[in-house]
């Protein structure tokens, strides 16, 4: 017990000159050893891949579990050293109650048996993203989260004792400035006429006691000098370590580029067959439903997200000319046309547009007009109203209300 109260005593002495060695350093009243330009471009670069490795990590989780709670689950799971319980993906879940909503109306209804084909392509989506999150989390997450709480953790301790060891070598070097001070002016010679003999004995045994001092102070500080260029050497091997950590997080991030592809390849092959799937039984199942064809990307490309800008109307298909609407006034005559007992809709135009010829309806942009489709109609047009005009009006230019 004695033993450690001394140790603490000791402890909180050298805590206590450290304590104020940094606040005069602080204040500008002590002198501050600088480490060398290297060292500190090291520091520096170490600082900066934390702090970037940190916000790409937790960026990458809310992308892989944008639920809150959930991640907070699975920390609690990871510190607890257990496993992760398989948890449903959303597309997954949506895909189930498909496939129940399904089972009450009827798999052999339009309705049922659609519910039925979209239900299982969003379970695959739902597969295809559990894969991708199981692998982004073990090829990406895994490797930067051993970097902060691992590698970093082992770089820190060692710039806090690389610290520690400068304010002890500051120290030393003020404690040697006042002893050899000190000795300087105890050494200075006494004046023989006005001193007296006992008082310049007492100088000669100051003097002597100061020069003790000096030397206590040098072995000191050549102590902690030594002390200060091993850790500073320590220090730096490590922080020389961030290139290959770069090297490494590299790889991880080319794996997560890899898994990221393979997901939305997936994604887009499921989708491309369930369009299939659904066109190829859309004309008998649905007669009079209409297809509405989504617009060309170009239409969007010229928009910056961020404008509040309209977006430029969609381009029409390059047959749009003579020899399309002669094909369909050959097969449909707009003013021999009524409208059906059942399928009518509302729209909202969207942009403004000019009719070609006498068989379709100009357009203002914002404007309400009645909407219908008719037997053997190209499915990018409808017959529109409005008022008593009537004409074919391209479905791209149009919001379908109800």
């Amino acid at each position: 017990m004695d033993f450690n109260v001394k140790k603490l005593a000791s402890d909180a002495g050298v805590f206590f000159t450290r304590a104020v060695q940094f606040t005069e350093e602080k204040l500008g009243q002590a002198e501050k050893t600088e480490l060398d330009a290297h060292l500190e471009n090291l520091l520096a670069r170490a600082d900066c891949t934390k702090n970037w490795t940190e916000k790409i990590f937790r960026q990458t989780e809310v992308l892989l579990q944008p639920n809150p709670s959930a991640r907070i689950e699975e920390f609690f799971y990871e510190k607890l050293d257990r496993k992760v319980p398989l948890r449903t993906t959303n597309s997954e879940l949506l895909g189930q109650y498909m496939l129940d909503a399904a089972k009450d109306f009827g798999a052999g209804t339009p309705y049922g048996s659609t519910l039925i084909k979209v239900g299982e392509s969003q379970r695959r989506l739902g597969g295809a993203e559990r894969e991708f999150m199981q692998s982004s989390a073990i090829s990406f997450l895994t490797p930067l989260r051993n970097f902060l709480e691992g590698d970093w953790r082992t770089i820190s301790k060692e710039r806090r004792l690389l610290e520690n060891r400068r304010l002890d070598l500051d120290v030393c070097k003020a404690r040697l400035k006042k002893a050899k001070a000190a000795e300087a002016k105890a050494a200075a010679a006494p004046d023989f006429q006005e001193t007296r003999p006992r008082n310049y004995v007492l100088s000669a045994s100051a003097s002597a006691l100061w020069s003790e001092e000096v030397d206590k102070a040098e072995h000191e500080l050549r102590v902690a000098q030594t002390e200060f260029d091993r850790q500073a050497e320590v220090t730096r091997l490590l922080l020389e370590g961030i290139s290959s950590t770069h090297v490494h997080h590299l790889r991880c991030l080319h794996e997560f580029v890899e898994a990221q592809a393979t997901y939305y390849a997936q994604c887009h092959q499921y989708m491309q067959e369930l369009q299939k799937e659904l066109s190829s039984s859309n004309g008998d199942v649905f007669p009079n439903t209409f297809a509405v064809n989504p617009p060309s990307l170009s239409a969007f490309s010229s928009t910056s997200p961020s404008t509040s800008a309209a977006p430029a109307p969609p381009m029409l298909s390059p047959v749009r000319g003579a020899s399309a609407n002669t094909l369909q006034a050959d097969t449909l005559r707009i003013e021999e046309v009524h409208p059906p007992a059942a399928g009518t809709r509302k729209a909202k135009v969207l942009y403004d547009y000019d009719a070609a010829d006498t068989s379709e309806l100009s357009l203002l942009a914002d404007e309400l007009i009645t909407v219908y489709t008719v037997p053997g109609m190209d499915p990018d047009w409808l017959v529109g109203e409005k008022g008593n005009q009537k004409g074919k009006v391209p479905v791209t230019y149009l919001e379908l209300l109800s």
